[in-house]
């Protein structure tokens, strides 16, 4: 397995092989306790406003919509532009730019499971002529993703799972044409998790240990050459995401047990409680707006 050359813990960092067959196994376990509208962290607070979110399924949908939205603005696509999704999850996020903007979209997954699904979901939408999806590793895109070919690119909630970041940056920044935006999201740290969280986290996330937003942004921009435009701290996000998926996971524990039998349920069980620690105690959640220089 690969270390992440920038991690202060030695812990090993999954590989895209690993992340892809998480994905493609649990796939329906992060449908069930996250929300179907996408997989990644909702706007349940907006940045800087003092707010509280309740509610379940349909809550957490327009959640992830809205994050999805605001995502959208901040990168200012327009018809012509080409987008990169880095990680595309089920191709909720994708396709709701592709709709809102007129952008095309290519979005790449390692997970064989949900390339099948974000191309149906195209068909049905009638996307499938502006919005492809691919199987690809984003820390060593292939020929046929051409230098300097897309005018924007995001790495929703996937960023995390990069055993190599500076190997994906370098890809962004290389298929990024000059003045073209990348956003990611990412999952930092806040004071020192056990050993024992962090197992948790590459248990449950399939991710390497999450690192300080500064040595984050000294990599963006100072190894991969990237501008900073936007550093957003929606870390109270992330913790209504940390709790609602505690709360769907209690409520569709029997359906999770159906599903994945008793014994990776039990070790769910047993992971969830140091979960929420995790996130409540020692998580972040950043939003990063970068620019490669004209």
């Amino acid at each position: 397995m690969a270390v992440d050359e920038y991690s202060e813990s030695a812990q090993a960092a999954p590989t895209p092989e690993e992340v892809g067959a998480s994905y493609d196994e649990f796939g329906d376990l992060y449908g069930l306790i996250l929300g179907d509208a996408a997989i990644h962290v909702g706007m349940w607070v907006t940045p800087g406003a003092r707010t509280r979110a309740a509610g379940l399924t349909d809550l957490a949908n327009l959640a992830m919509d809205r994050q999805t939205d605001h995502y959208i603005a901040a990168l200012d696509l327009g018809p012509d532009d080409q987008l990169l999704d880095i990680g595309c999850g089920t191709g909720g996020p994708a396709l709701r730019a592709a709709r809102a903007t007129g952008a095309r979209v290519t979005g790449i997954t390692v997970s064989g499971s949900q390339v099948e699904l974000c191309r149906a979901r195209a068909d049905e939408a009638g996307l499938a002529d502006r919005v492809g999806f691919a199987l690809a590793d984003a820390m060593d895109l292939g020929k046929e993703y051409e230098d300097e070919s897309y005018d924007a690119a995001w790495a929703i909630d996937s960023f995390a799972h990069m055993d190599n970041r500076l190997a994906v940056l370098r890809q962004a920044w290389r298929v990024l044409r000059p003045g073209g935006r990348l956003l990611f999201t990412e999952f930092t740290k806040r004071g020192e998790p056990t050993p024992e969280h962090l197992a948790v986290w590459r248990a449950v996330w399939t991710s390497p240990p999450p690192q300080a937003p500064a040595a984050l942004l000294e990599r963006v921009t100072t190894e991969a050459g990237f501008d900073l435009e936007r550093l957003e701290n929606h870390t109270d996000s992330f913790v209504v995401t940390g709790d609602l998926m505690d709360i769907f996971y209690r409520e569709h524990h029997e359906r999770i047990l159906a599903r994945y039998g008793a014994e990776t349920t039990a070790s769910m069980d047993a992971a969830m409680p140091k979960l929420r620690e995790l996130i409540d105690e020692y998580m972040g959640y950043y939003v990063f707006v970068v620019r490669k220089p004209h």
